[in-house]
């Protein structure tokens, strides 16, 4: 399997027809739900002590990114305009190229260019939920991953949406401790994942809030399944703002870039939500005058023409 990783954060720098599987440590059998309506027999263990101090953790570093005027929710701010041309540019970095980079059975930050990648089959995005996730949480999240997948899809003009269970696109909202027991269910959601996807992710650095793997089969530039972890310890902005982050990267925007603005993909935490930069960003990605493989060099012009139709050719 070959695949694209993109982490996020750093503090220095349709509703589901029926409830998801829940995750539980290694060690412990996961509880399964009931019948009935979400939430209606489903075992809730009890949150660690770590994943206590996790969460009064991340509300601060919360605090602290909205005291810098970060984690801004307006989606199409007056103080950041684009045009066609930084549009282009945007994407180009953004798209073909590579946030990290495999090394020495590890990943590290390395932006490397790469080729156009982006799913050709529907993307059915399923939720786990580790089991000391609380109820409230969980339908508050259910909630967003289904309007956000819609608002996705209409972006790309690709399907994307949420189903029940046995999705392609594996969302995990876990605490602390799930986490890191995490390497069986990786196993079984992407067959022949490599150690380093695995340790990738059970050994999350706190520097990182989330994270998203999306993997192809073979040398394949077109995406087969995704995995996207998000923690349940964050408070309920920075959490949706993971949610946006990750699962958008996962459709093929992998890279950060730090001149892209109005934009989630950077690392300055300056916008939560995704904007309407990066929904053109999506619609240009899916255009199908693009493909899949496609290099810098092949790809630029159809962006350029693509991106003039999107904003205007004198913009």
């Amino acid at each position: 399997m070959a695949l694209c990783a993109a982490l996020a954060g750093c503090l220095n720098s349709p509703a589901p027809a029926a409830r998801p599987p829940v995750l539980a440590p290694e060690s412990t059998p996961a509880p399964q739900p009931a019948p009935g309506r979400w939430g209606e027999g489903t075992v809730v263990t009890p949150q660690s002590d770590e994943s206590r101090a996790m969460h009064a953790y991340y509300v601060k570093v919360e605090k602290t990114l909205k005291s810098r005027g970060l984690m801004r929710q307006d989606v199409a701010p007056r103080d950041a305009p684009f045009g066609a041309r930084r549009l282009v540019d945007d994407f180009i970095h953004i798209a073909l190229y590579d946030e990290y980079s495999r090394r020495g059975g590890a990943f590290v930050a390395s932006q490397a260019e790469s080729r156009l990648r982006r799913w050709e089959e529907p993307v059915r995005m399923s939720v786990e939920y580790g089991a000391s996730v609380p109820l409230a949480q969980r339908i508050t999240d259910d909630a967003w991953i289904s309007a956000y997948a819609g608002q996705l899809a209409r972006a790309s003009h690709h399907p994307v949406g949420v189903v029940p269970a046995g999705g392609n696109f594996s969302v995990l909202v876990v605490n602390e401790d799930e986490r890191r027991a995490l390497a069986p269910r990786l196993r079984a959601l992407v067959p022949g994942i490599d150690a380093a996807s695995v340790s990738a992710i059970t050994d999350l650095s706190p520097a990182t809030f989330c994270v998203v793997f999306a993997f192809s089969e073979g040398a394949a530039p077109n995406y087969s399944r995704a995995v996207a972890v998000i923690r349940a310890e964050h408070p309920r902005d920075l959490r949706l703002s993971c949610i946006h982050e990750e699962l958008s990267q996962g459709l093929g925007l992998a890279n950060d870039y730090p001149r892209a603005r109005p934009s989630i993909f950077n690392d300055d935490e300056e916008f939560a939500l995704l904007t309407r930069h990066d929904e053109l960003l999506l619609q240009i990605l899916y255009d199908p005058r693009l493909r899949p493989g496609m290099t810098e060099a092949e790809a630029r012009p159809i962006v350029e023409i693509i991106a003039s139709e999107l904003m205007g050719p004198d913009a």
